[in-house]
């Protein structure tokens, strides 16, 4: 009788009352941190899309002109795509319905997977259903907990989440820099070695065949997330191997290849591709790949579709870079602060991120969107406005923009805005 007066509703010792209180407290700290963020214009909110991706879409209602897309190559809402993919839904249905490993592997799946081997010159191809997904298998398939990873300080944050969660010592090198690599691993172990080919937030090449190099000295595996450079860069868009390939790189087949389907491809989805050895050994133990649902195979098959597209139609990507040098020679004309960058992700730096969100909020008022990268996406001081092009675009559309970033607040004060973003 004591115990139940004791924990009567109402009194302190009420568990049902404590936790209210707690979540109460809880609550309010999130809420108080919440408004920490807004204070340093680090706060995000999410935009509503009306109507199918494009350069031209309804965002919250209204028609903009959008920079800030990885729809490289303008296929998301294209009908060769969307007629694959009612064709792909009549003939596997909308769901796969199971993992890969139970019943949800379907011909579709096996046909895209042999498609990507063959495009992408790998032994075979293992597809996921996100690019984080794949990246989190990948490591932690290979490596073992306590074993050492090297990774880029700008690569994206699912390679870096992989190794974390794999349990393995995350070392970081400095951007790009194989020199500081070498510096770190000179005598110690390395399982791996990690790198975005494009970098997501930069737009610059990852130096792919010094990493092999050094990758092969240390008896470690390379492998490339190569996102941002499939479909784009390369002949036929093969990605990021296939230009140093062409610069006279020896690709021996041994690096292995993350690619994304949901940017250039205009799809969703992901896949890896590698030796036959490692693929198979992430069937058997990539977790992200053996427990979860296989992607809705009428996916797959629209995206074998993309693939042949993005392969036989070289004008997007020739168009595109046409694109990407006429804003970079109007930029540089206006002394705009641009990151060195040869791919549709072009940087815009502010610096800050008031300054950022500022200048994507003046744009969005004359009816273009640019998104404002802010920290922890990038880092304190090298906040940005992420600017990218694609197939899309029309020259006049280029021209556009460059005149309203040159009315932009500050713009009469080039200097000033350079070395704020310092």
């Amino acid at each position: 009788m004591m115990a139940t007066a004791l924990l009567r509703p109402g009194s302190t010792g009420d568990p049902g009352q404590r936790a209210a209180g707690r979540r109460r407290r809880d609550d309010a700290a999130l809420r108080a941190d919440l408004e920490r963020l807004r204070d340093a214009h680090l706060h995000r909110a999410r935009r509503l899309l009306d109507g199918p991706q494009g350069v031209r879409p309804v965002i919250d209602g209204c028609r903009v002109l959008s920079f800030c897309s990885n729809d490289y190559l303008g296929l998301a809402a294209h009908p060769v795509l969307a007629d694959a993919l009612r064709e792909g839904a009549r003939r596997f249905g909308v769901g796969s319905g199971a993992a890969h490993l139970i019943t949800g592997h379907s011909q579709a799946h096996r046909r895209l997977e042999e498609d990507l081997a063959a495009f992408v010159r790998r032994p075979r191809a293992l597809l996921f259903s996100t690019g984080y997904m794949a990246n989190l298998g990948v490591i932690s398939a290979l490596c073992e907990r306590g074993e050492a990873v090297y990774a880029d300080r700008l690569n994206h944050a699912s390679l870096n989440d992989g190794a974390l969660l794999a349990g393995v010592r995350l070392r970081r090198f400095p951007h790009a820099d194989t020199a500081a690599l070498e510096r770190m691993r000179a005598g110690g172990d390395a399982a791996l070695l990690a790198t975005d080919g494009v970098f997501s937030m930069d737009g610059d090449l990852a130096p792919v065949p010094a990493l092999a190099r050094i990758a092969e000295a240390a008896d470690a595996r390379l492998l490339v997330d190569d996102a941002h450079g499939l479909g784009v860069v390369g002949s036929g868009g093969r990605g990021t191997l296939d230009v140093y390939r062409k610069l006279g790189w020896d690709d021996d087949g041994s690096v292995i290849l993350v690619g994304t389907l949901g940017k250039a491809f205009g799809t969703f989805g992901a896949f890896v591709a590698a030796s036959d050895a490692v693929i198979e050994t992430l069937i058997q133990r990539a977790r992200s790949y053996i427990y979860t649902t296989a992607l809705p195979p009428a996916l797959a098959h629209a995206t074998s579709a993309a693939l042949a597209l993005a392969q036989r139609e070289d004008w997007r990507r020739e168009h595109l870079q046409a694109l990407i040098a006429r804003f970079r020679t109007g930029a540089a004309d206006l002394g705009l602060p641009l990151m060195a960058s040869a791919t549709p992700i072009q940087p815009l730096l502010t610096g800050d991120a008031e300054t950022a969100l500022a200048w994507s909020r003046s744009l969005e008022a004359q009816g273009v969107l640019v998104t404002a990268i802010r920290p922890p996406t990038v880092p304190k001081g090298a906040a940005r406005l992420r600017i990218t092009l694609s197939a899309a675009h029309a020259e006049q559309d280029v021209d556009r923009l460059l005149a309203l970033l040159e009315r932009l607040p500050c713009a009469e004060e080039r200097q000033n805005c350079e070395d704020s973003s310092a």
